[in-house]
């Protein structure tokens, strides 16, 4: 497992961001490079534990689990004598966990599937996790409850206030998810002191979400999208038709909620009963889709004023 400990000469926070605990999530590891490479780096206060691959394996393998199969992310806190994904899981938890302070949790959302940037963590009653989830600046912060199993669940055990970052698609780049991680990143590291404050930065409005709901699939057949990630809907908005080869059969797909998607998948071919679109609930929704809007505009390569240090990927 590849680590990387940036030591400040003044005291800090010791912040870790790791990456691909899922081994086919790579937006991370690209953030995690961009990160380390960034010019005031060697500046810092404080400590910076950087992870681009956590789940080597499964990276090696281009696949989300270790090659026993098993979620890692399903496997903590882990054991020194139990499955290759518990001894990896303990691992974390014993060599590195014990130094950290704070922590972020880069992810992308499944294969096939692909999720708009958003932070998830438990942040109702949990106040510096919530000035950490506001502090990475994306428009959608999804209060998520504690998952038995998880590094989430296991490093906040030890009082360790961890945010996880969920952008983009399994085994693909996305600029735009990969800019606002970075973005993120830095903007966590201003928010505990390890850097200077940029004169620049834009501050985002931030709205959190309580819940969320599957749209799932009614019927199997050939699914034509007409919502993309980060669009408004409302209640009985058409989310998608479904039919048959032959264009015959349609069927609608509506939304249950009001909110904005934050999920989708991007497989045209689907299973009665499969997870289609994923909307957080929002009352506010004007507002939300006008930040989101702004905010992806403001990363979107197309829309460079000035030549980036960092080439975009396409």
């Amino acid at each position: 497992m590849p680590i990387h400990v940036v030591h400040g000469r003044n005291p800090g926070p010791c912040l870790l961001i790791c990456a691909a605990i899922h081994g086919d999530e790579l937006n991370g590891v690209e953030i995690v490079r961009r990160i380390l490479g960034h010019k005031l780096i060697n500046r810092i206060k404080g400590t910076l534990i950087a992870i681009p691959i956590v789940n080597v394996f499964g990276f090696v393998l281009k696949s989300r689990y270790l090659p026993d199969r098993r979620d890692l992310n399903r496997s903590f806190p882990g054991s020194e004598t139990g499955s290759m994904a518990s001894r990896l899981a303990n691992i974390l938890m014993t060599e590195v966990i014990p130094h950290c302070t704070h922590v972020i949790d880069l992810h992308t959302g499944a294969l096939n599937r692909e999720n708009l940037p958003q932070i998830r963590a438990k942040v109702i009653g949990e106040p510096v996790t919530e000035e950490i989830s506001r502090a990475f600046g994306v428009p959608v912060i999804l209060n998520s409850e504690f998952i038995e199993g998880t590094f989430r669940m296991a490093a906040r055990e030890h009082d360790i206030p961890v945010v996880v970052y969920e952008a983009g698609e399994a085994l693909r780049f996305d600029e735009v998810a990969i800019r606002a991680g970075v973005r993120g990143v830095l903007g966590v590291m201003s928010h505990l002191d390890m850097r200077r404050k940029s004169q620049k930065h834009n501050h985002t409005k931030t709205l959190i979400a309580n819940k969320s709901r599957w749209v799932r699939a009614h019927k199997s057949g050939i699914l034509r999208a007409l919502v993309a990630s980060g669009a408004k809907v409302e209640i009985d908005d058409v989310l998608a038709y479904i039919n048959d080869p032959l264009g015959e059969n349609r069927e609608a797909l509506l939304s249950p909620i009001a909110g904005i998607v934050i999920g989708k998948t991007n497989l045209p071919l689907v299973f009665e009963g499969e997870a289609i679109f994923h909307i957080a609930n929002y009352e506010e929704t004007d507002e939300v889709s006008d930040h989101i809007e702004a905010y992806q505009e403001e990363l979107d390569p197309l829309s460079d004023v000035m030549v980036s240090d960092e080439p975009p990927l396409v």
